[in-house]
């Protein structure tokens, strides 16, 4: 496939989606995701020979484009400042709430997270990546990874509070109905 330009177009076509909706969990906007698209089809076609045929090709693919946020992150984390939400209290927090955001309203609230709050909740929560293995992929400590987990959270059930504070007034009402009777 190298130098096979439409094949390399049809493997594009066929695997922009997928990739596209990887790299967004990662980043802040869609044009660092496009940065993201195009280093991982860069990837694509100069490693196409180290592919195991045996196994799924998406697969092989999302850990591309996993590691290739990974790599991006590490490169922009040099010029950023890291911001410290002490200030951020925690939240009466309901799974319930989640369930009535649609998922681009979860995903644009996840890339309004401080990069490093963002990279270790998308590799915790999204990819199933354990602490330990995100402190050897970050280069950070085990309890640092945790410590950012539990940021994320705590600064999203704010980001949520605040852009939906109806879903808590009606998880309240439901639940002030449910413990009269």
């Amino acid at each position: 496939m190298k130098g096979d330009q439409r094949a390399q177009k049809a493997l594009i076509r066929l695997f922009i989606g997928f990739v596209k909706s990887i790299s967004l969990r990662y980043v802040t906007n869609k044009e660092e995701s496009e940065e993201i698209l195009n280093d991982v089809f860069l990837k694509v076609f100069n490693n196409l020979h180290k592919y195991d045929q045996t196994q799924p090709f998406k697969a092989w693919l999302r850990t591309i484009v996993v590691h290739t946020a990974i790599d991006y992150y590490r490169k922009a984390q040099k010029y950023q400042l890291q911001i410290d939400i002490d200030e951020v209290d925690a939240v009466d927090f309901n799974p319930d709430i989640i369930s009535k955001i649609s998922a681009e309203e979860i995903l644009a609230l996840i890339q309004k997270l401080p990069p490093a709050y963002r990279m270790v909740f998308t590799l915790y929560v999204v990819e199933g990546y354990n602490h330990r293995e995100i402190a050897d992929l970050l280069n950070i400590k085990e309890g640092t990874s945790k410590s950012n987990l539990q940021d994320a959270r705590k600064k999203l059930q704010k980001m949520i509070l605040v852009a939906y504070p109806y879903l808590y007034y009606t998880y309240e009402l439901r639940n002030l109905r449910i413990n009269d009777n």
